[in-house]
């Protein structure tokens, strides 16, 4: 029913093959359009597309002093606490 077709990828201009597997696959995922990029081009704008991850920061509970992390610089003075002291402190 699907055969293997080559494809011209809209970002660099190569062929890539859109195989019957890859046809077979989006049919049943209900997508009627071809793919417009090869893999490599698909696979780098995901990763552009992709947030950055926060940055987290080693603290200790002021609560039960155990060591957590943190999405915040922990500043000398404030409180600091673990998520299972945060939640019964709520």
């Amino acid at each position: 029913m699907f055969e293997d077709l080559t494809l011209q990828c809209a970002d660099c201009g190569c062929d890539f093959v859109f195989t019957a597997g890859e046809q077979e696959f989006y049919s049943q995922r209900g997508f009627s359009n071809q793919p417009k990029r090869c893999n490599e081009c698909r696979n780098k704008r995901k990763q552009f597309n992709k947030k950055p991850q926060k940055r987290l920061y080693d603290a200790v509970c002021s609560s039960c002093g155990c060591e957590t992390q943190v999405p915040f610089r922990p500043m000398e003075g404030k409180r600091i606490f673990c998520r299972e002291c945060f939640n019964n402190n709520r």
